[in-house]
């Protein structure tokens, strides 16, 4: 997809030009190609399946508070990212037995996961641990390290010891610093420092600064500043735009009695970035929104999907009383109220600038029964990326997992659960067995055939009919010569009574009128 093609492809859509979605796959997760979605159809959000759980964060210097992580799919391997504190909950007080360290595991599956030793940081006078950053990782910032997500940058430019970037915070100032690897283990700042002449004394020193030569004052130098930091704070390379994209929280009203919030900024080079914008969600109303976990989709990237975590609080209320865990919950809100009474759940949301979101209301993670995945503060959080894995069963087609927090405050650990998803199956366009009729708007493809991401039931089915665009049914390809199509498949092809060839039609503006009964279609896709 060239730049124009983008530019056409998330240009509104009401100008009345056909869209040009080329060949490129269409997760149905908007309204953005459908002129009209008919009675008893509608777009209908599928939460993902519980699976087992893949890591406990029982390691010594991990404990109950391992929130943020980073899943990404590398050479060979997965690499997971994650947040290491300790909370002690006790007289009415928060106390916190170790800093707050960034920490590394790998997976062959997705499903099984190695915290290997990296020599790196020293715990307790040993090395033999996965911590790949602390809060005095990097003289001159006081690390916020836990909230930091790694990525690895597919720019063509980037030069392999910046392989791996990352934004981390500092907390004083609340600011974010560059970071660059080449192999995703050992970091070094990407603007190390700015020297600054003002008298330097042993009493006005300030701590975060190193002194250097002649009374020099030495602090490395962020590249972001306009934020609250307080929570993961990512970027990313997006191929597609030619630039980078940074994600990250700030309180709208201001810190700390604001609305949490989303902000996002760009780069070219990844150390000048833009004036930050907030999120725009629509006519939505307003939510608080802990993070984001946003990123093009691998299989569509001219799509954003985000997870971020929902943050609600009521405050405590007569039901407060009902919910897991009362004591534990009673003596965190002795340390402050909101630890008490908040509650966290998992969203989904997508955008095609990076600006613009269409935010499900509907939870795509809920919190669940019982004293574990519970009702807590800080549970149900999302990591930052999709990766695929086998299916679960035996001859199942592959899936996507995606790995959540449950046990957050409990104890001296937590647990991470995979969650798993069909391919492309975040939302469908779905109709009851009476049925259900559905229009897109004109578009112009490449290829000679339709592929469906669908499911039906027994009695279901799925019939598909092209139209020119203005609407009349175009011979060889009408709803009467379409074939019934049943069943369950990632990847079939549409058929009509002359065949599934649609290549006389490529690069001409078309409709498409889908007609379903009891079925879910995800995506679609031309091509050859």
């Amino acid at each position: 997809m060239t730049m124009s093609d983008l530019k056409n492809a998330n240009r509104d859509v009401h100008d009345g030009e056909p869209l040009a979605i080329g060949s490129r796959l269409e997760p149905l997760v908007d309204d953005y190609l459908f002129e009209k979605l008919g009675d008893g159809v509608e777009l209908r959000l599928h939460p993902p399946t519980k699976r087992e759980v893949v890591m406990q964060t029982d390691a010594s210097w991990e404990g109950n508070a391992c929130l943020y992580r980073t899943v990404l799919q590398d050479v060979g391997h997965v690499r997971m990212y994650y947040g290491a504190w300790q909370y002690d909950m006790g007289g009415g007080q928060m106390t916190y037995p170790h800093p707050y360290f960034l920490c590394y595991a790998e997976s062959a599956d997705g499903r099984h996961w190695n915290k290997k030793p990296l020599g790196l940081v020293q715990f307790a006078g040993d090395g033999r641990n996965n911590i790949v950053l602390s809060p005095e990782s990097f003289a001159g910032i006081d690390l916020s390290a836990g909230d930091t997500a790694i990525f690895k940058d597919t720019n063509p430019s980037c030069q392999e010891e910046a392989r791996y970037k990352a934004l981390v915070p500092g907390r004083s100032p609340r600011a974010l610093y560059a970071l660059r690897s080449s192999d995703g283990i050992q970091f070094s700042l990407m603007r190390p420092n700015v020297e600054s002449r003002a008298a330097v004394g042993r009493d006005n020193v300030e701590s975060r600064a190193t002194v250097g030569r002649d009374n020099v004052a030495i602090t490395p130098e962020p590249v972001i500043t306009q934020g609250y930091f307080d929570s993961q704070n990512l970027a990313f390379w997006d191929g597609l735009r030619g630039e980078y994209r940074a994600y990250f929280r700030d309180f709208r009203g201001g810190a700390p009695h604001g609305v949490r919030g989303i902000k996002t900024a760009t780069s070219s080079d990844f150390l000048d970035w833009t004036q930050p914008k907030w999120l725009d969600y629509g006519d939505s109303p307003e939510q608080q929104l802990y993070t984001n976990q946003i990123r093009p989709y691998a299989r569509a990237p001219h799509i954003f999907f985000g997870f971020p975590m929902r943050y609600v609080d009521r405050g405590w209320v007569g039901q407060t009383d009902y919910l897991p865990g009362l004591a534990e919950r009673r003596g965190r809100s002795a340390a402050h109220p909101r630890y008490g009474s908040v509650v966290t759940d998992g969203v989904f949301m997508t955008s095609r600038d990076g600006e613009t979101f269409k935010r499900w209301e509907e939870a795509y993670i809920r919190p669940g029964p019982g004293a574990v995945d519970s009702w807590v503060y800080g549970d149900n959080c999302i990591a930052w990326g999709l990766i695929e894995t086998e299916g679960d069963a035996a001859g199942a087609p592959a899936e996507l997992s995606l790995y959540v927090t449950e046990g957050y405050w409990s104890g001296r650990s937590m647990n991470v659960r995979r969650y798993s998803t069909r391919i492309d199956g975040f939302v469908s366009l779905q109709a009851p067995l009476a049925g259900g009729v559905c229009l897109t708007r004109p578009l112009v493809f490449c290829g000679r055939r339709l592929f469906l991401n669908y499911a039906t039931s027994a009695a279901g089915s799925l019939r598909v009919e092209i139209q020119d665009h203005e609407g009349r049914p175009i011979p060889g390809f009408s709803l009467e010569e379409s074939e019934q199509i049943f069943g369950d498949s990632l990847n079939q092809v549409a058929h009509w009574a002359g065949g599934s060839d649609l290549g006389s039609l490529s690069g001409r503006p078309i409709r498409i009128r889908f007609v379903l009964k009891d079925a879910d279609l995800y995506s679609i896709q031309f091509r050859e």
